[in-house]
């Protein structure tokens, strides 16, 4: 077939030609150059065998995985800073009902986290397991009113048993009562509640116990461990006895001494609520203090609806909680799948763990006399 003179040859150069009449100058350049400097680089699985491996290469790649690199990146700044940070750890969400338990233990353990600031339930559903009792893979779809028919409890996907929440809960109820009558703050019955569980290897107050490393649950009342402690308030009041009591202003004053009594602090947040806002709290509690040199947030509320949950650090700057020079990071990922991730990072480095000491807090009651190692 012939070709038709009319017929206009297409310009396959015409975008390289518009391409060319750009004009940059040198200043333009340079900014071009700098800003496209750091290609992406694209993720091969056949380079990595282990969750470092993983981790650190995700910190050449974007979106939240990038993120998720970033955040380990902060957490091994804090472990490797010579000046010895006290890292303060906020937890919050179904931490244990999503397998969390043992990768939380093993931070402690490893020296990684010097505080824990945590719900009530994290701490309660972790004395449930010490003592023998288990969560239980489900279904979001259930049938809850046959579940509650049946005393099983339901965590999203997980089911617990109702029967041992109860048994638990008069756990607490009876170490409570057998405790000397004045106020304790948080710490101070966590320390108590731990040695309950020091039989079991793999748990999370157990192991705080163990290396002394303070747990504080400033809203301990709005949980499990709050109905121990209530039903057993209720039986001293109708039998006229006097109790022992938590004070969490108690806990205000013990945190806000260990802030300003350590050379650096760095701070942890999974999830958010009254965690998060504690650890922040503690930087300003009694005197203002440069804030926390390093944090990072894994959490999946975003900043845009106004809540403490899904502020971000920079938020924080502003109240003088985080400092202005803070290394810092947030990835919006879901716990279960972030924090296993950032942990492996850590806990994958031989020469992070190597000589690894717990920091030794020297108490006289409520009065903090000394950090050291």
């Amino acid at each position: 077939m012939s070709e038709n003179p009319k017929q206009k040859k297409i310009d396959f150069e015409f975008f390289h030609s518009k391409a060319e009449e750009i004009e940059v100058t040198p200043k333009v350049d340079e900014q071009r150059k700098k800003l496209l400097s750091k290609p992406v680089q694209q993720l091969d699985l056949d380079s990595v065998t282990t969750i470092r491996d993983l981790v650190s290469a995700w910190s050449r790649t974007s979106i939240q995985s990038r993120s998720v690199s970033e955040c380990a990146q902060v957490y091994e700044n804090m472990i490797s800073d010579p000046a010895r940070p006290t890292i303060l750890l906020g937890l919050s969400g179904a931490l244990i009902a999503g397998g969390l338990r043992k990768v939380l233990r093993d931070l402690i353990e490893a020296g990684f986290v010097d505080v824990v600031v945590s719900t009530g339930a994290i701490m309660y559903q972790d004395v449930y397991q010490s003592q023998g009792f288990k969560h239980y893979m489900g279904t979001p779809n259930s049938d809850d009113g046959l579940l509650h028919d049946l005393y099983i409890d339901r965590i999203y996907d997980t089911f617990v048993d109702e029967i041992g929440f109860v048994k638990i809960d008069d756990v607490i109820g009876n170490l409570a009562s057998k405790m000397e009558p004045r106020k304790y703050s948080t710490r101070q019955f966590m320390k108590i509640l731990g040695n309950v569980a020091k039989s079991d290897p793999n748990s999370i107050v157990g192991t705080a116990a163990k290396h002394d490393v303070p747990i504080y649950c400033p809203a301990i009342s709005d949980s499990s461990i709050g109905i121990g402690l209530a039903g057993l308030y209720r039986a001293a009041k109708e039998a006229g006895k006097k109790l022992m009591q938590l004070d969490t202003i108690q806990d205000n004053f013990e945190i806000a001494q260990i802030v300003l009594k350590s050379k650096k602090t760095g701070s942890i947040y999974i999830g958010g609520g009254v965690p998060k806002n504690y650890i922040n709290d503690a930087a300003v509690m009694l005197d203002y203090t440069p804030g926390h040199s390093y944090a990072f947030q894994i959490t999946t509320d975003a900043p845009h609806w106004g809540g403490l949950t899904g502020s971000t650090l920079d938020e924080a700057k502003s109240w003088g909680k985080v400092s202005k020079k803070a290394t810092r990071a947030t990835a919006y990922v879901e716990a279960t799948i972030g924090l296993p991730l950032v942990a492996g990072y850590v806990l994958g480095s031989p020469s992070l763990r190597r000589g690894r000491k717990h920091l030794k807090f020297e108490w006289n009651g409520d009065a903090l006399q000394s950090i050291g190692t």
